[in-house]
């Protein structure tokens, strides 16, 4: 018999009684993804290492503090992982949902780029993925449940349109941190994924006048995603309908890249 599946009226999938940790959520992809979890239901730990950021976010969710906190959290800090991670279960007693999407992206030109700004886009973009695969994985294993979802980036897919070669190849390690984890993790209840966008318009990956429209006129689609676009793709992997992916990477690229 096909178990029966509805949306909640507000179109998110459900995350009753699920807690969430979102990197990077103080603004952009990651707030958008906050607030489709909590619309779902679930209790979010909003974390930037732009705290007073995060604290708007997760004010704006909840200002009461019980469905929705702010976390100080640097990506590049294992000690900060695991003080984030202590700090969600001793309020909510576990973690159920971790998506990493902090990251970094500087357009220098390849032949400027110093090793130490190289070891930063690292740091930041894929270490980060390292880190928090390997903290949180362990206690959702303890707890037989858990979803992981990294947000990537297509030059991580094709070496990138407009990106520099340290931002794509951090992007190509998170991929394949993505599908290590995976298999290390298949069958135990904790499943790990990734969604790799095309072009999309925040703060951060803003571009000049004549770089939008000629990477519009590149893109099939004819337009940049919507954060809410990667949000709600987000909740699919995030959620207890999205058991079944396992080390997959989305492609949400409006078919610039096809496979």
């Amino acid at each position: 018999m096909t178990e029966s599946f509805t949306l909640p009226a507000n179109g998110s999938f459900s995350f009753e009684g699920r807690q969430a940790l979102v990197t990077g959520g103080g603004r952009g992809v990651g707030e958008a993804i906050a607030r489709e979890i909590h619309a779902g239901g679930g209790k979010v730990a909003v974390s930037d290492v732009d705290l007073e950021a995060a604290q708007a976010v997760a004010r704006s969710l909840d200002s009461s503090g019980s469905t929705a906190m702010a976390v100080a959290l640097d990506v590049r800090s294992k000690d900060d992982f695991l003080a984030a991670r202590d700090r969600l279960v001793n309020a909510w007693s576990r973690v159920d949902i971790v998506v990493n999407n902090a990251g970094y992206a500087k357009r220098t030109p390849t032949q400027d780029i110093s090793p130490e700004e190289f070891d930063e886009i690292v740091q930041i973009n894929m270490r980060s993925v390292f880190l928090s695969c390997q903290i949180f994985s362990e206690h959702m294993r303890e707890h037989g449940y858990g979803r992981i979802v990294n947000i990537t980036s297509l030059a991580g897919q094709n070496g990138g349109t407009v990106a520099s070669p340290h931002y794509a190849a951090s992007k190509a390690g998170a991929i394949m941190l993505t599908k290590y984890f995976a298999r290390y993790l298949a069958g135990s209840g904790v499943t790990v994924n990734a969604i790799a966008p095309g072009p999309i318009d925040t703060a951060k990956t803003r571009l000049s006048g004549d770089q939008i429209a000629r990477v519009e006129g590149e893109v099939p689609i004819g337009r940049f995603m919507e954060v809410g676009e990667i949000a709600a793709a987000a909740a699919l992997l995030a959620s207890d309908r999205g058991g079944f992916f396992v080390g997959a990477t989305l492609d949400m690229n409006g078919g610039l890249y096809l496979r």
